[in-house]
This record gives C-alpha cells, sequence and structure tokens, in this order.
C-alpha cells in the first residue's frame, strides 16, 4: 500500500502496518440481523483506508456532502428524506427508583419488554435523555437507530445520567437489569457519546455488568487506561470506536493508539475503530452507519 497524502492520521496508519501484519486474524463472518433501513442515505461513501483486516477504517467526511447538503437548517433539522415517524407511535417515557435515586428514560419500540435486542444511549457531559431521541438533529442518525429497532422487534432507549462516576454507572447498571427482565432473550448494546463514554468503559470493566452487554459503542469518547489491568480484555464484549480528525476535546491519535494498544496486547479482541477523516467531535454520532456497527456486535457478542 502507498500512502501518499499528508494527512496527518497517515502517520498512524504508517506506523500501525507493521503490528498489522503480525497480529491480523480473519474477521469473523458477518451475520445480518438487522433488515436495510435507509442503507443508501446512511452508509460511508467513501473508505480512505482499510486496517486490521477492516477493523481500522479511514471514513472520508465532507462538510458539504454530510451536513451542508443533508440538512434543511445546518446541524438543527435534516431533510425529511433522512427520517421516519414510525418509531413515535410506541415511543414513552418511564422512572426507575434505584439506590435511592429517581432514574428518567425513554424508549421505543419493545422498551416495555419483549425485545430481541436493545441499545441503550447515554449522553455526553450537558447532555439529557431527549437528545437521543432527536429525530431531525445529527443528520437523522439518531431517527435511523430508532426505526432500526423499531423495525426488527428491538427496543431504543435513552437515558438521564446524573454523574459519570460508578454512581452514575450503577444507575445505568440497574436500568440495562431491568430490561433485561423483561426482555430476557435480547442482546444488548450500549452507546455512548462523548464523555458518556466513562460509563461505557465502566460497564465492562465491572464482570457482573459486562454480563448484561454484548458490546459498546462509543461516539468521540475517551480512552480508558484501567481497561487493560481490569482483566475485561479476557470478557471479550465487542468495543466499536469512533472519532473524528479534527476533534478538539478527545484527540484522536490518543483514542486510536489506544485501539492499537487492545490489538497489540490481544490480537483476536472484538473491537473496531472509524476515523472519520476531516470530522469534528460530533461527527462520529452523525456519521456512524449503525446497522453495519450492531450486526457485527449482534454476531460477534
Amino acid at each position: 500500500m502507498i500512502l501518499t497524502s499528508a494527512r496527518p492520521w497517515h502517520r498512524f496508519l504508517t506506523l500501525a502496518l507493521t503490528l498489522f501484519m503480525a497480529a491480523m486474524v480473519a474477521p469473523p463472518a458477518l451475520a445480518q440481523s438487522l433488515k436495510p433501513y435507509k442503507d443508501r442515505l446512511f452508509q460511508y461513501k467513501k473508505v480512505h483506508e482499510t486496517l486490521y483486516g477492516g477493523d481500522f477504517l479511514v471514513v472520508e467526511y465532507s462538510k458539504q456532502r454530510d451536513l451542508r447538503d443533508r440538512d434543511e437548517v445546518d446541524e438543527r433539522r435534516v431533510f425529511g428524506n433522512y427520517v421516519s415517524y414510525r418509531p413515535k407511535r410506541s415511543r414513552g417515557g418511564g422512572e426507575l427508583n434505584v439506590n435511592g435515586r429517581t432514574l428518567k428514560y425513554m424508549g421505543t419500540g419493545k422498551w416495555k419488554g419483549g425485545a430481541n435486542a436493545i441499545v441503550l444511549y447515554i449522553h455526553g457531559q450537558g447532555g439529557n435523555r431527549f437528545q437521543g431521541m432527536n429525530d431531525v438533529s445529527f443528520g437523522g442518525n439518531f431517527n435511523r437507530i430508532q426505526n432500526l429497532m423499531v423495525r426488527n422487534g428491538g427496543a431504543y432507549l435513552t437515558v438521564d445520567v446524573n454523574s459519570f462516576d460508578k454512581r452514575g454507572t450503577a444507575d445505568i447498571a440497574a436500568l440495562l437489569q431491568q430490561q433485561k427482565q423483561i426482555s430476557p432473550r435480547a442482546k444488548v448494546v450500549v452507546a455512548c457519546g462523548s464523555m458518556g463514554g466513562i460509563i461505557c468503559w465502566n460497564l465492562i470493566k465491572n464482570a457482573n455488568y459486562a454480563r448484561l452487554i454484548n458490546g459498546i459503542v462509543l461516539l468521540g469518547s475517551p480512552k480508558d487506561p484501567n481497561f487493560l489491568s481490569s482483566g475485561a480484555l479476557s470478557r471479550n464484549v465487542p468495543i466499536y470506536m469512533g472519532q473524528g480528525t479534527l476533534d478538539t476535546v478527545y484527540n484522536w491519535e490518543t483514542q486510536a493508539n489506544f485501539f492499537k494498544t487492545i490489538k497489540a496486547r490481544a490480537p483476536g479482541y472484538p473491537i473496531k475503530f472509524t476515523l472519520f477523516d476531516t470530522g469534528t467531535h460530533g461527527t462520529p454520532i452523525r456519521m456512524t452507519d449503525w446497522r453495519l456497527v450492531l450486526n457485527w456486535m449482534f454476531a460477534a457478542g
């Protein structure tokens, strides 16, 4: 492979080649479990680079194509062809009394029981449960995940996080336990935006919590150095990391090097990294292909 661009992400890819050739393992077959939904609109338009047997992708992000041409009002309202309001029919809110506190959450699809898959979205600092239920922000990508769950017999939930620490993690674990009780056969994926990633890492570092989930999705989130010494590598909970090269909150190279470290320690660990070239902090929420990621996790987790 010849790398000709001067973009900074090429430095990481060049350094990764040696490790890739030594540690590459054949990726597992992808079991398609979620039916297509607006794939033509949401699939990646161009992949610049592929490494680690497809586990590391560099995806083109075009501000003109992927934001200005996609949003009727930039970053606030996507054009109508990107959304369907079918999930509103089953959308509602709930409360869970846990650890002396009231946890507020929202759901759509089979969030009251009987789901065969569950995706729980956790917001970052300054967010709330309404963010992940917004149909028209972030290019309609939250609407897509709602539709994927509703149309495939699943449930999608969002929740208010009161603290990004052990207490907040325990609250989320209680909600997951409640959902597993009413949907015992469901595979569960927890998706975390920005600082919410702290909760995702905490869940898979805890052996009791990790049993509840089949994958975590990190969208512009920080790494967790304590993950490597927590024993979590042996539990093989699938991890997806999405990052923009222009993210000024969490540096992409720091996160990508953490991915590389995990691959070095455990070459067969189920982890994928998507780097959105010229993307900013919120780009992974806007651009991550939910169906692609979830089908991989449901097959691996």
